[in-house]
């Protein structure tokens, strides 16, 4: 396999993407094609121990920066590390694209380079959700990359990242939830009753295992293991998720730090603080898969330090050798027989 890191893509590239790239050489038998500024990329790898021959470095001239817009810059900046690293892809001389850079311009580029697989709407970004209660996560799906969703692209959401989850997550016939505002039938807009029609009409052709909506109290729980939404309903949840996180244990810090006897507490517990901070962490749980394009390109996060990288890649392995892609096309072929179907009998609304 040969894996495309965007070796100046996120707020500390070089540096941290080249340092988790030397990391991972030495724990895959995999090669790792770091894109970019080839002198800075060099000078960066020189600084850490690394398996020589797993590593390449290609050079690419131009930064697709997070004040690019995304449009302009795929079309302009043919020679940015993003751009050349999917252009790679397309043309089979990589497996998968990593990068931490421009969200927009990522998906961007993915949709018009890559193009789209089979009959599906629009590509959606999937982002790990990690079940704090189960020890397990789950996947959100849309994250952020489409703020207003027909009821078809949110049936194309389900199939996709139901494989993704069975695949990469090693789940069996996992769980589908539609993020509504109430777990009755006939809950949330015209879209969301059609969605769930279109969902449940899956479930009965044994297509998907959908259990019915879900609410945001329910969501940390882990009561489904595909949580379908529009893009920015995902991304509030994400973004909401993580501010408690912060709140959470900088309200713990603030307690085990507001007397002796709280610091005495705190050192006898400091085993379990650290089990649960590390559970907080996003830079344990890989990067966002982008579900709907023909090749594998995951998007890790803008601020993500060597341990974010490292665990990106490693995690990502599974999109590429279990033919994600592949079971995606099948998946959305059987998902277009549902909408070629007259119209699923809607829930009454509420």
């Amino acid at each position: 396999m040969r894996i495309i890191l965007d070796g100046m893509g996120g707020d500390n590239a070089p540096g941290e993407i080249v340092k988790g790239a030397a990391i991972v050489s030495k724990l895959v038998k995999h090669e790792i094609c770091i894109l970019g500024d080839e002198e800075k990329i060099k000078k960066a790898l020189a600084k850490h121990e690394h398996e020589a021959k797993n590593i390449s470095v290609m050079h690419a001239s131009e930064v697709i920066g997070s004040g690019d817009k995304p449009v302009k810059a795929v079309r302009q900046k043919k020679d940015s590390s993003l751009v050349k690293g999917l252009m790679m892809v397309k043309r089979g001389e990589g497996d998968m694209l990593l990068s931490a850079g421009n969200s927009g311009a990522i998906m961007t580029g993915a949709l018009l380079l890559l193009g789209r697989i089979g009959k599906v709407e629009r590509p959606a970004m999937g982002a790990v959700y990690p079940f704090l209660s189960k020890g397990t996560a789950g996947l959100v799906i849309d994250a952020g990359a489409n703020s207003e969703c027909r009821p078809s692209s949110l049936l194309y959401f389900a199939a996709m990242g139901s494989i993704y989850t069975e695949k990469v997550f090693g789940i069996y016939r996992p769980s589908v939830g539609l993020v509504n505002m109430g777990t009755e039938p006939g809950k949330g807009g015209a879209t969301l009753r059609e969605t769930y029609a279109l969902l449940e009409l899956a479930r009965k052709k044994k297509m998907l295992n959908f259990i019915g909506n879900i609410e945001g109290r329910d969501i940390p729980m882990g009561v489904a293991d595909v949580l379908v939404t529009d893009g920015m309903t995902g991304n509030v949840v994400l973004k909401l998720t993580e501010g408690m996180a912060i709140s959470v244990m900088g309200l713990m810090t603030q307690y085990f730090t507001s007397s002796t006897s709280a610091k005495i507490g705190a050192a006898l517990l400091m085993p379990k603080l650290k089990a649960m901070k590390a559970a907080f962490n996003y830079q344990e749980y890989g990067g966002a898969p982008i579900l709907g394009v023909k090749a594998p390109v995951i998007k890790i996060h803008g601020s993500s330090n060597h341990e974010a990288v490292v665990s990106g890649i490693l995690k990502a392995l599974p999109y590429v050798e279990e033919n994600v892609i592949g079971e995606i096309e099948k998946a959305v072929t059987g998902m277009d027989e549902i909408m070629a179907q007259p119209g699923a009998e809607l829930p009454d609304g509420e």
